[in-house]
């Protein structure tokens, strides 16, 4: 499937992508995009000029939620539409190409969906076994881990677009070599790999969503930065686990990319051992074949990649995560946030953050141009690549990017 719009042969934004998002242009309102190769194409446009039949108020909208709202029926009816007329050598949308049609580097973008609520799992069975190790060399996994897919209601008001700078926190630190706490900014500071799923679709109060239908309530899927601050989250987890060395920020790609566009990469879930219970079995391939890269920038003029990883790894599948999440009746709303948790692999070079890559902060990475780091310092710029590729096709997140910016 070839477009008669000139796309670089490398571009996370093929023909077979067509992800969705929320831009600006100039002082015009943030309004639905699509993005193709490097052009964003304008939805409220589209609307105007009679080419899309949709309601007033969805495509003109500062996140997806009402397009969202419309169905999935609807939403991958206008993502197919809108594929067909980028390969129609006679399109309509060749009409209106530079009235609906902006240059990537023209356009703002925004937070994709106003997230209600964010859930953040920890479904990676490396992940949890690295840190485990840190801290229970004999024991590393709690006995529930292989029982159930655990998880934190983290905080939604803190949720930014990629690109937007990260404050360092600050928050109560137990030295080691002090009876008590201090105040300080994190000494600490880490990113985390993750992929967020959409919601896009409410279910009910009191109803529980089953592994089979639980891709049903999915829109898409974005590149997602679980920040953290080691020492102050080191001090405070227990009893109750993570607060304020998590909810400080999590970062978010700018594109939600549609399940069907990665129904082509699907894989098989890893073994599960022992068996889950009955609620949390599952038939058919879960888990989706996306490479995943970290690169750090310490400066303007280098980048260097400190970990590779990929979301085939992930213990729980994210329907094993959503029927989990409602098991007990719990709700879920067009534009929640369901984080899959730090993604590593068993492979050296494969860990999702610094916690692991530096063995808590004992064995410092190599940064490129003979630096190194533990954990992040101020002016560092962290950035998360993703893409799907399999037979000639791909499909990309672009990227979510965050500078560390010094306390206040």
């Amino acid at each position: 499937m070839n477009s008669w719009l000139t796309i670089p042969i490398d571009s996370d934004f093929s023909i077979h992508n067509l992800p969705f998002g929320i831009f600006s242009i100039g002082k015009k309102a943030p309004r639905v995009g699509v993005r193709i190769g490097d052009f964003v194409i304008d939805l409220e446009q589209l609307r105007k000029f009679g080419l899309l039949a949709v309601p007033r108020n969805v495509c003109n909208q500062a996140s997806l939620n009402a397009f969202i709202n419309l169905g999935k029926k609807k939403t991958s009816a206008i993502r197919l539409q809108l594929q067909d007329w980028l390969v129609q050598e006679k399109s309509p949308l060749k009409k209106y190409f530079n009235q609906a049609f902006y240059p990537i580097e023209s356009v703002k973008m925004h937070l994709p969906v106003k997230v209600g609520d964010y859930t953040d799992f920890y479904s990676s069975l490396e992940h949890a076994t690295n840190v485990g190790k840190l801290f229970r060399p004999d024991n590393p996994l709690v006995a529930n881990w292989k029982h159930v897919p655990i998880a934190y209601h983290g905080r939604a008001s803190s949720i930014v677009v990629s690109g937007t700078p990260i404050i360092r926190p600050k928050g109560q630190i137990k030295p080691a070599d002090s009876p008590t706490p201090i105040f300080s900014p994190t000494k600490e500071m880490d990113f985390e790999v993750e992929i967020g799923a959409i919601i896009g679709k409410n279910s009910v109060l009191g109803e529980s969503i089953s592994t089979a239908e639980a891709e049903s309530y999915l829109f898409g899927l974005v590149l997602f930065n679980d920040w953290s601050a080691r020492d102050i989250q080191r001090w405070e987890y227990q009893p109750l686990g993570p607060f304020l060395g998590k909810n400080f920020a999590s970062s978010i790609s700018a594109w939600v990319v549609m399940m069907e566009a990665l129904e082509h990469f699907r894989t098989e879930t890893p073994p599960q051992d022992p068996q889950p219970l009955p609620y949390l079995a599952f038939e058919g391939k879960k888990n989706f074949d996306i490479e995943l890269s970290v690169r750090l920038n310490i400066d303007a003029t280098h980048s260097h990649t400190i970990s590779q990883t990929n979301f085939r790894y992930m213990y729980w599948n994210l329907a094993q995560q959503i029927a989990h999440h409602t098991v007990n009746g719990c709700n879920l709303k067009i534009g929640d946030i369901l984080a899959s948790g730090t993604i590593s692999g068993p492979v050296a070079g494969s860990n999702g953050c610094l916690l692991e890559l530096s063995m808590g902060g004992k064995q410092p990475i190599d940064a490129g141009n003979g630096l190194q780091r533990t954990f992040l310092e101020d002016n560092d710029t962290l950035i998360i690549e993703g893409y799907c590729e399999k037979e000639g096709i791909r499909v990309g997140f672009g990227e979510v990017s965050g500078k560390i910016v010094a306390s206040h």
